[in-house]
């Protein structure tokens, strides 16, 4: 078992997640970052394996940080278990840990850290956040304690994501699937994870998710989505639309505008990107959308039919929707008004004023 002094534990989560498996506990994790996913993944873990179910109710104590301060925490701490080789102690939300960015909580939890109680498995849940790297306390936990620090996903590491959790899970999925789901959902893992989970409740291990299967079970219409939308600007098929702006009008839960705009100015500035580069053949197209590079002849008609300048023009557009909106500006305009006017600037373009 690795000594307190210098836990020799992996700081990526699945190399914690590896080592939990096997039994192999620090006594201090400290798990922070702005991607809960795998702070609640790894603490859940330990949550249920940790001790066994006779084991838990004297030696499992679960904290919350608004609830709790420091010594508290440490008091739960070096309690010995009772009947057991491990206590558990879990802070969640430990970021609202009272005093823990104060001088007398850092030199607290500084000296347990130096000398944790090897019986003890403690577990902070320091979400949405890290630590202050120049401050003493960044540095104590990130030489006595397993530290784990998560970022979010930039969107484009998302479908590789979604591969290889479908993959951990026995399961194929086709590549259109897997761009639905990412652009769809977008970069949140917990959500990801959960909408995947009911995908897969139905399905045999190897089988393969598809585009159907996703519009099935995400509450995605198969014909009136923000991706059809998108087709028909890139047809410039005005009549179909409107009519999936209408179908929005009449589903306002499925549907909700920010998402969709949010989805509509990634497409329109990754045309701009393919604008700019030099290689504008078919193969450099595809090689520069990676995932969606089975859509490249769309967004290479896209390209024909939106140059480079209305691309500008149009993503100014989205900009002005999202404030409309907000209630920015706009007035008392409805989110489907918002919408109709921003595929009618799209569709038609609009003469640009002549310079005095």
């Amino acid at each position: 078992m690795p000594s307190p002094e210098q836990p020799n534990m992996s700081h990526t989560p699945e190399g914690i997640l590896e080592q939990l498996k096997q039994r192999q506990f620090a006594p201090v994790y400290f798990l922070q970052g702005e991607e809960s996913y795998y702070i609640d993944l790894i603490s859940d873990y330990v949550e249920q394996h940790a001790l066994q179910e006779h084991e838990k109710g004297f030696n499992q104590v679960v904290l919350y940080g608004k609830d709790v301060d420091v010594s508290t925490v440490l008091l739960q701490a070096k309690r010995y278990p009772m009947m057991s080789e491990k206590s558990v102690v879990i802070v969640k939300e430990a970021q609202s840990i009272l005093d823990i960015e104060k001088e007398e909580g850092m030199r607290q939890l500084e000296a347990y850290l130096q000398h944790p109680l090897p019986s003890t498995i403690l577990v902070f849940c320091y979400k949405y956040k890290s630590l202050d790297g120049r401050k003493s306390l960044a540095k104590a936990v990130n030489k006595h304690a397993a530290l784990l620090t998560t970022k979010k996903l930039y969107d484009n590491q998302v479908p590789a994501w979604v591969t290889a959790y479908l993959r951990s899970k026995g399961m194929k999925a086709t590549q259109p699937a897997v761009v639905l789901l990412s652009e769809y959902i977008g970069s949140d893992l917990s959500r990801l994870a959960n909408e995947i989970d009911k995908l897969l409740i139905n399905l045999k291990p190897g089988a393969t998710v598809d585009e159907g299967l996703v519009q099935e079970n995400v509450g995605i219409s198969k014909e009136y989505n923000i991706f059809e939308l998108q087709s028909a600007l890139i047809a410039r098929d005005a009549l179909k639309a409107n009519r999936i702006i209408n179908y929005f009008e009449a589903n306002p839960k499925s549907n909700p505008l920010i998402p969709n705009l949010t989805l509509l100015f990634s497409f329109f500035t990754k045309i701009l990107t393919l604008h700019m580069q030099q290689d504008k053949s078919e193969q450099g197209i595809r090689k520069s959308l990676g995932n969606r590079g089975f859509l490249v002849k769309e967004y290479m008609l896209a390209m024909r039919h939106f140059p480079l300048q209305r691309c500008t023009d149009i993503i100014h557009f989205v900009r002005v929707a999202d404030l409309q909106v907000k209630g920015i500006t706009g007035g008392d305009m409805s989110d489907s008004d918002i919408l109709r006017e921003l595929v009618f600037k799209v569709l038609h373009p609009v003469p640009r004023a002549l310079p005095f």
